[in-house]
């Protein structure tokens, strides 16, 4: 009984996450999509922009999580947030279309690309440096720390 359960559950995290970011869909409808789309969305949004003109510290903050392999983004302005590009490391980028006042993004590592295709590592060894978000044509930096 018990092997025949290890089994099921094996298929199914296997089945669960085939082409998708992460195995539990995201809780935002926009953020549900296949690797390959985030992929694809990445590739038109790089090179990394520096002349864009920056807007000082974002009203939010993140948290980065190495055991679960995510970040997690909230938006703690009173003002939602549009259009969103979020840049990680100047590297990794992710386009969320609406962070709404007062709510988190959770974003499994996997949904960020750079221009290469490759999304965030999951080994641990790369550390998040600094996380901007591109809103209204501006890059605002976002205090990030690790998740506890």
């Amino acid at each position: 009984m018990l092997a025949s359960l290890l089994v099921l559950a094996s298929l199914l995290l296997g089945l669960g996450c085939a082409g998708r970011p992460s195995i539990l869909p995201n809780r935002e409808k926009a953020l549900r999509k296949t690797s390959t789309q985030f992929a694809a969305d990445a590739a038109k949004r790089h090179p990394y922009q520096s002349d864009v003109p920056h807007g000082g510290e974002a009203v939010a903050r993140a948290e980065v999580d190495y055991m679960l392999n995510e970040l997690v983004v909230a938006n703690l302005s009173n003002q939602d947030w549009q259009d969103v590009e979020l840049w990680l490391n100047q590297k990794y980028v992710v386009h969320v279309p609406k962070v709404i006042h007062g709510t988190q993004v959770n974003l499994p590592f996997q949904m960020l690309y750079d221009d290469a295709g490759n999304y965030v590592p999951t080994n641990k060894l790369m550390k998040t440096a600094k996380l901007e978000a591109k809103i209204n044509g501006k890059f605002y930096d976002i205090p990030v720390r690790l998740a506890d």
